[in-house]
């Protein structure tokens, strides 16, 4: 038995980046900020049944810089899995999985990602500031 002394399997530094390997780590990705969000959430409930006085703090950490930034994160992360999870959801019926398909729902959800996200930081975040 020959010992080349090579690893069994290439490096990821060996592969070009493709949509479908990127939209997949997305992916996890989303879903890891997803469960962040879910302990903002379970905070807010837990300040509101603590009362006016913990409700008034965690509104305005919300307002806040950081609260802001933890919030859009928690949207941009509900909107991307909602609309990749589709696409996995449509692969699971057996429909879109030749390569075509792929990248074409690929690019198709990374546009809506775009359009639903702007959406969001417009009425979400900027449309309070215009009046």
């Amino acid at each position: 038995m020959q010992n080349d002394k090579r690893p069994l399997s290439p490096h990821l530094q060996v592969y070009r980046p493709q949509l479908t390997s990127m939209m997949s780590i997305a992916h996890r990705a989303s879903g890891a900020f997803l469960c962040a969000g879910g302990v903002l959430i379970t905070l807010g409930l837990l300040a509101l049944a603590d009362g006016p006085g913990s409700w008034t703090t965690f509104l305005e950490f919300c307002n806040g810089w950081l609260g802001k930034l933890l919030l859009a994160a928690a949207g941009f992360s509900l909107i991307y899995h909602w609309l990749n999870g589709l696409r996995h959801l449509a692969w699971d019926s057996g429909h879109g999985l030749d390569i075509k398909s792929t990248y074409t729902s690929g690019h198709f959800v990374m546009a809506a990602f775009v359009v639903l996200a702007a959406a969001l930081v417009w009425f979400g975040f900027l449309q309070g500031r215009a009046s």
